[in-house]
């Protein structure tokens, strides 16, 4: 079956949201703007089939202007083991820097992975069936995101902040993205599973919002700082 490139896109929307700066560790403070790498997860949460598919973030339309607001919330600092935690012990508190009343428009288009280019780990519990096609994929995805079916809660940077969501169609009218340009900065990316599933490595991009809009480079472009 013929390849068709293309891109689908979500309206995404939430009351707070948090995509935590990783050098900022004892105190998250959330980058201006969604990262790719949360973006990503929006879509993997509608539909994601390890090694036979990935989603390749290309755009990000803020809608909502960008605010800020300052909560203390209780965190657990220790991670559960062999042993078990006693909350109480291990609560902190800790300051976030969040953002408020968050909207969205992102844009991402699913990557097929053929059956020869996928890795030997990927046949040992499921072996491709005769069907096996990028169209396969769309309409599974159109399927479920046209009724608002998702795999895990989609959230905002952090699992508490849920977010709302819906397909965006093809012949509906948009209202047009926020009328801002901003430099962003050096923001994450994505992290690098490809190396070293285990320990990925973190991957960064210069974001630049022109007229609300942030165009996200591919994957393998030389924009992508490893």
């Amino acid at each position: 079956m013929e390849y068709t490139d293309k891109e689908y896109g979500l309206e995404v929307w939430g009351d707070w949201a948090c995509f935590t700066r990783p050098e900022l560790k004892v105190e998250r403070v959330s980058y201006d703007v969604i990262t790719p790498s949360a973006a990503r997860a929006i879509f993997e949460a509608i539909l994601f089939k390890r090694y036979a598919m990935r989603w390749q973030i290309t755009r990000i339309e803020v809608l909502n202007p960008i605010k800020w607001t300052t909560i203390r919330r209780n965190e657990v600092g220790a991670v559960a083991g062999k042993s078990s935690i006693f909350i109480e012990d291990k609560r902190q508190q800790k300051n976030s820097l969040l953002l408020q009343n968050v909207r969205y428009r992102i844009y991402a288009k699913l990557v097929f992975i053929p059956v020869k280019d996928r890795p030997k780990e990927a046949f040992a519990k499921h072996k491709p069936g005769d069907d096996e096609n990028p169209m396969k994929y769309y309409q599974m995805f159109e399927r479920r995101a046209a009724q608002g079916q998702c795999f895990t809660q989609p959230y905002l940077g952090c699992r508490e902040f849920a977010a709302n969501w819906r397909l965006i169609e093809d012949s509906e009218t948009l209202v047009p993205p926020l009328s801002e340009d901003r430099d962003l900065g050096i923001i994450l990316y994505d992290m690098d599973f490809d190396k070293d599933p285990k320990k990925p490595d973190a991957m960064f991009y210069r974001a630049k919002m022109e007229q609300g809009v942030i165009v996200v480079p591919d994957k393998d472009s030389e924009e992508v700082m490893r």
